[in-house]
């Protein structure tokens, strides 16, 4: 099953290490930052959610609840939960999801054939509150995700919902963000009262807050 930006993303139960959840109810008016891993007790990995964790306020403050899979049960995922605390200085809060049948990572295409038939690499998916896929990022299973980008793409969609503005290459939180082409000068003089600097007619930076 191939999935798009904009598609709705599937829903599905399953079992966590904070019990059985429905993915769509589980999520409600959230944001949600799902990730998946090749397995448990592996390196990179073990970084990877002890730095989720570490970001908790991070994800909190941005209305993002994480969500983490791998292709073990939920006995193991408990027991690398320890370890992830120990070894990362964490204190892990979220669910894992525990697809040992494959289900979901199939669902959600984290089953890459040159990279594992059994282990997921490494997917992201921000999805929205209205359970919309608004981004996806896929990194081998030897390359540890950049946390960074992850929270500044979450920024980047939330500023956009919020001011109908797009970003440009290499935006940051302050920085000046782009009036998309579709609203033509005379909307925007409404929408953004600040005004704005054009460099082109399609090419127009203003300030939002």
């Amino acid at each position: 099953m191939s999935l798009h930006i904009g598609d709705t993303a599937p829903n599905f139960t399953i079992a966590t290490t904070q019990g059985e959840i429905d993915f769509h109810k589980w999520s409600g008016d959230s944001w949600v930052f799902f990730f998946s891993h090749p397995a448990d007790f592996t390196p990179v990995c073990t970084t990877e959610m002890g730095k989720t964790a570490r970001l908790s306020k991070e994800f909190a403050s941005r209305n993002v609840k994480p969500l983490g899979l791998s292709t073990d049960t939920v006995a193991e995922h408990m027991k690398w939960i320890a370890d992830v605390n120990d070894t990362q200085n964490a204190d892990l809060q979220f669910p894992i999801v525990a697809d040992a049948d494959l289900v979901v990572s199939k669902t959600y295409d984290m089953i890459h054939p040159g990279e594992s038939k059994t282990e997921a690499v490494r997917s992201v998916f921000i999805i929205d509150p209205n359970k919309k896929i608004r981004l996806m990022l896929t990194y081998p299973m030897n390359v540890g995700r950049n946390f960074d980008e992850i929270l500044r793409v979450i920024d980047a969609l939330q500023l956009a919902d919020k001011y109908r503005v797009a970003t440009p290459a290499d935006w940051r939180p302050g920085d000046k963000v782009i009036i998309p082409p579709s609203i033509k000068n005379a909307e925007a003089e409404d929408i953004f009262p600040q005004g704005w600097d054009e460099i082109r007619p399609y090419l127009r930076f203003t300030e939002v807050k």
